[in-house]
C-alpha cells in the first residue's frame, strides 16, 4: 500500500478532479448523440471503462515523466525537494518505467476503442509528454499544459462516436485558456527560482501583476468558450447554473491572488478549480441527462 500511495504522490492523483469532468462530459455528450444509444448498457460501460483508463494512464504518464524529467530542478527548489524522486522515495529509472508503462497501457486502451483513437495516441502521447520539455524555451508552457488537458472532452468524444464535432471541440478551448490561466498562478511561486535557472514561465517574463492580467485574459475566453458552448448546444437551466458556478469560481480565485500576497495560490489552484470543474460538469451532465429521460 506505501508504495501505492507513493506513485499516486507522484502523479498528483488527486489532481485528476480537472480534466476527469470534462472527458465525462464528452463521453456523454457522445453518448447522447443519435443512434449511438442503441449500442446497449453494456457496450457503453466497456467503453466508459477504456475512457477511464485512458485519462488515467496518459495523466500518469505526463505526471511522471514531468517529474522524472525535472528532477534536477525540483531538488534544488526548496518547494519541490521533498518530491518523489529528489527525496529517494522512487527512483528516476523507476519513475521512467512507470512513464513507459503507463504509455503501453494508454496505447491499448485506444486500441480498444476504436480506430481513429489508436491512430491518434501518438499525437495524444507527444503533447502530454512533450509539455515537460517547454519550460526550457518558451514561456507559453501553460498553454502546452492546457492543450494536453484539452484532449479529455474531444477525446471522449471521439471514444462513442469516432468523429469530431464542433460542441466538444469548445469545451476542449474552455479547458485550454482555463489550465492555462490557473497554471499561471500557480507558477507565482516559483517566479524566482525560474529566473535563477533560466526556465521560462510567464510570471518569470512578465512578472507577477502582468502574469495574472494574461491570466484572467484566458479565464474570460474561457468564459466565453464555456457560454458560446451553451448556446450553440441548446442547453437548459441546469447548465447555466453549472456556468454561474464555473465562471464564480474564476473570479473568486483571482479575488484571493494579488502580486504582493501569494499566500492563498493554493486554495485558489485546487479548490476554487475543484469546485469549478465538479461542480459545472455535474451539471452539464445533469442537463445532458433530462434531456432524454
Amino acid at each position: 500500500m506505501a508504495l501505492v500511495k507513493n506513485y499516486l504522490s507522484l502523479v498528483k492523483f488527486s489532481h485528476t478532479i480537472f480534466a476527469l469532468p470534462f472527458a465525462m462530459i464528452g463521453f456523454v455528450l457522445g453518448v447522447s448523440r443519435e443512434g449511438y444509444r442503441s449500442e446497449g448498457t453494456g457496450a457503453i460501460a466497456i467503453k466508459l471503462l477504456l475512457v477511464l483508463v485512458c485519462m488515467v494512464t496518459a495523466r500518469s504518464a505526463a505526471m511522471a515523466f514531468n517529474r522524472y524529467l525535472d528532477r534536477h530542478f525540483d531538488a534544488r527548489n526548496p518547494r519541490t525537494a521533498v518530491r518523489e524522486i529528489p527525496a529517494g522515495i522512487i527512483s528516476a529509472n523507476s519513475a521512467l518505467a512507470f512513464t513507459i508503462g503507463c504509455c503501453v497501457l494508454f496505447w491499448i486502451a485506444c486500441y480498444l476503442i476504436n480506430p481513429i483513437c489508436f491512430y491518434l495516441a501518438p499525437v495524444a502521447l507527444f503533447v502530454i509528454l512533450f509539455y515537460s520539455y517547454t519550460k526550457r524555451f518558451t514561456p507559453l508552457c501553460h498553454l502546452v499544459l492546457g492543450l494536453g488537458l484539452s484532449l479529455a472532452p474531444i477525446g471522449a468524444y471521439l471514444a462513442v462516436t469516432g468523429v469530431f464535432d464542433w460542441l466538444p471541440l469548445l469545451f476542449s478551448l474552455a479547458v485550454i485558456f482555463w489550465v492555462s490561466g490557473f497554471d499561471i498562478i500557480y507558477a507565482l511561486q516559483d517566479i524566482d527560482f525560474d529566473r535563477s535557472q533560466q526556465l521560462y514561465s510567464i510570471p518569470g517574463s512578465l512578472g507577477k501583476r502582468n502574469a495574472l492580467r494574461v491570466s484572467e485574459l484566458l479565464h474570460l475566453l474561457s468564459a466565453a468558450c464555456v457560454i458560446a458552448a451553451g448556446v450553440y448546444g441548446g442547453f437548459h437551466w441546469l447548465y447555466w447554473t453549472g456556468i454561474a458556478v464555473f465562471i464564480g469560481m474564476l473570479v473568486y480565485q483571482h479575488s484571493i491572488v494579488r502580486p504582493d500576497d501569494l499566500s492563498k495560490v493554493n486554495i485558489a489552484f485546487m479548490t476554487a478549480n475543484g469546485i469549478a470543474s465538479v461542480v459545472f460538469g455535474v451539471l452539464v451532465i445533469g442537463d445532458l441527462a433530462l434531456r432524454h429521460l
